[in-house]
């Protein structure tokens, strides 16, 4: 498992500048140090562990006869996670701005739940239907901090967001155009009794789902049905390659990126490279660095 650039997104809630709160905030939020690392690396065990009590708790051949280890467990990781909240508020300059972050809010909505439970009694709707439960598996969400490869699907995301917009509007205005021709052609004494109807049906056909609630009777209606299925192979794909395409762009600007910052910490006098972006000195002849360059310089994907 690869480390998140936390540092980068951390910052923005501000380092402090000495003390126990410094510290702390190097443990928390700064993932390329040994005590980072592993801090990591308990939490993502833990996330995970406490979402398959939340699984687990919803089985009810488990519910009934382990409920009070259920509970056990669900509250130890309640406070768990609420101890680590509060610290992640405690050790940086700007609390407000974290608790209103995404994983700010993703990591209040994974205690909340427990906390609130407390004031509602067991026999009430509210928790009959388990939607206090539910809000519980947001919890997976704080995995995506720790994984790097979360970040990179993300920014490959963003950056195919626009076409990926243009291609959805290609495919509705598909879906429009021929849930009308199956509107006309099979009627709704076939069950396509309106155009949004048929504009549904073409949404189940060319996603391959085929529920079958409503199929054309005419052979007319089963060739354009057949086309759409034909058609739907290949909308599937398109998605994929557009986000495949910039993650791979990504990747190989990310590998020059780092290619050219090691050009920039080679030594002139020796050649030798692999040096730190904080190194002034040559670790191989002790000859001064040209074009240094500080971690704060280095770019952030």
């Amino acid at each position: 498992m690869n480390a998140a650039p936390v540092p980068a997104a951390a910052n923005t809630f501000g380092k402090p500048p000495d003390g126990w709160r410094r510290r702390l905030y190097n443990i928390i939020f700064e993932a390329d140090t040994k005590a980072g690392r592993s801090f990591d690396i308990v939490l993502v065990g833990v996330i995970v562990l406490s979402i398959l009590v939340v699984v687990l708790d919803s089985v009810p051949g488990l519910h009934g006869p382990h409920k009070s280890a259920m509970n056990g467990l669900e509250w130890f990781f309640t406070v768990l996670f609420s101890l680590e909240y509060l610290a992640r508020l405690a050790c940086v300059k700007r609390p407000w701005r974290y608790a209103t972050s995404f994983f700010g809010i993703i990591d209040l909505l994974s205690v909340l739940p427990t906390y609130f439970s407390l004031f509602v009694p067991e026999a009430s709707a509210l928790l009959d239907i388990r939607i206090l439960r539910l809000l519980r598996v947001f919890r997976i969400f704080k995995l995506t901090l720790y994984i790097n490869e979360y970040t990179m699907l993300g920014a490959a995301l963003r950056a195919s967001g626009r076409k990926i917009l243009v291609f959805l509007s290609v495919v509705l205005m598909a879906v429009l155009i021929l849930g009308t021709v199956m509107y006309v052609v099979e009627g709704p004494q076939h069950g396509y009794t309106s155009i949004p109807v048929a504009m549904y049906w073409a949404t189940v056909t060319m996603t391959t789902v085929g529920y079958g609630d409503i199929t054309p009777q005419t052979g007319l209606g089963k060739l354009i049905a057949s086309f759409m299925m034909l058609l739907g192979w290949g909308i599937l794909a398109v998605p994929t390659g557009i986000v495949t395409a910039e993650m791979t762009s990504l990747r190989f600007r990310q590998a020059d990126q780092a290619a050219r910052r090691e050009e920039a910490r080679r030594c002139g006098a020796c050649g030798s490279g692999g040096h730190g972006l904080d190194a002034h000195f040559c670790k191989d002849c002790g000859a001064e660095l040209t074009g240094k360059q500080t971690s704060r310089d280095a770019p952030h994907v």
